[in-house]
């Protein structure tokens, strides 16, 4: 008999990523797609779920599937998901049921993504034995996770972190979410993809006007060569920095982790992040970017799967080397 695997998805705004592996953390493979909203949520999950049972049939199809972990980004639950506004309908999508409808009578596990990147963080990167610690997501869109002796802070409702949804000004005060700009909307690479397409007088810049809000601030970042583009980046690291700030003072973390495909401009985030904590913290914490800052969701949603293993048979946790070897492999493929 095959010995049983474990599937990890991670559906983000962008894209969709899965990977299988065995219960001891070898990876069999990986397939990433994009996630289109544009689409729709219907045809987005279904796509996702298809590439994830196609891939569980490419490199594992005669050892039984034993769990599935799967994050994305909103609160998932059986019925739902809160607080994902970034593909039309998303929050409709059942998205444990719907998950258990496509692997029937497999384990299933589920949580946000920015959570669940954390966790993998506090267990085997740069938050291990760190308490408190925060998690910082620069992506697509923007989030916050809090870890407090080596466990993520879920809040009463799950959304300890969503800082997406901060006020920006005091005359943001007493406004419902709909009648103002949230911070996601002002700072985040989707917003600062959309910040540079309409800035006055503003060329569109190659790569910044597609699907990928990641991929276009990123492109923003390594173009910041004229006074529109250096005044854009610099209100933008300045409203992030006001908050990053705001929330390591109420927290008092002993370092601050920052994940997500922004990290790829991290020579430019750094400097005027690490002032600004330095001028205001009472007590400034470590700064510096995640060691799996890209496919830490990923992996997360591979922990959950193989935790639910753990919990179901009698084999061992996945060891670091293994699972944290097979993962880093795939960021590169």
């Amino acid at each position: 008999m095959h010995s049983p695997v474990v599937l990890g998805i991670d559906f983000g705004g962008t894209k969709i990523a899965a990977a299988v592996a065995d219960l001891h953390g070898k990876r069999l493979g990986t397939t990433t797609i994009a996630a289109r909203a544009e689409d729709g949520a219907r045809s987005t999950v279904d796509r996702g779920l298809a590439a994830a049972r196609a891939l569980v049939e490419e490199h594992a199809s005669e050892s039984p599937l034993l769990a599935v972990g799967a994050c994305t980004f909103g609160i998932p639950s059986d019925d739902g998901v809160l607080l994902a506004p970034n593909i039309s309908g998303w929050g409709d999508i059942a998205f444990g049921r719907e998950l258990r409808l496509a692997f029937p009578g497999v384990e299933i596990r589920t949580a946000t993504d920015v959570k669940a990147a954390a966790q993998a963080e506090a267990r085997w990167g740069a938050l291990a034995g760190v308490d408190p610690g925060i998690y910082l997501n620069l992506g697509t869109g923007l989030a916050a996770a809090i870890v407090a002796n080596g466990v993520v802070v879920n809040g009463r409702h799950g959304a300890s972190g969503e800082i997406a949804y901060n006020l920006r000004t005091v005359a943001d005060v007493g406004l419902t979410a709909d009648a103002r700009v949230m911070l996601e909307e002002a700072v985040s690479g989707k917003a600062l993809r959309l910040a540079a397409l309409e800035a006055p007088g503003e060329r569109r810049v190659d790569g910044v006007d597609g699907v990928d809000g990641v991929d276009g601030a990123a492109e923003v970042f390594a173009r910041a060569d004229d006074p529109v583009r250096t005044a854009l980046l610099a209100e933008f690291i300045a409203e992030l920095a006001f908050h990053l700030v705001n929330l390591t003072i109420a927290i008092d973390p002993q370092r601050v982790v920052v994940g997500g495909g922004m990290v790829r401009s991290w020579s430019r985030l750094h400097d005027p992040l690490r002032a600004a904590i330095d001028a205001a913290v009472p007590f400034p914490p470590e700064l510096m970017p995640a060691r799996f800052p890209y496919d830490a969701p990923l992996m997360g949603a591979l922990a959950l799967a193989t935790a639910a293993a753990r919990d179901l048979t009698t084999s061992p946790v996945p060891a670091y080397s293994a699972l944290t070897t097979q993962i880093r492999k795939g960021a590169s493929t």
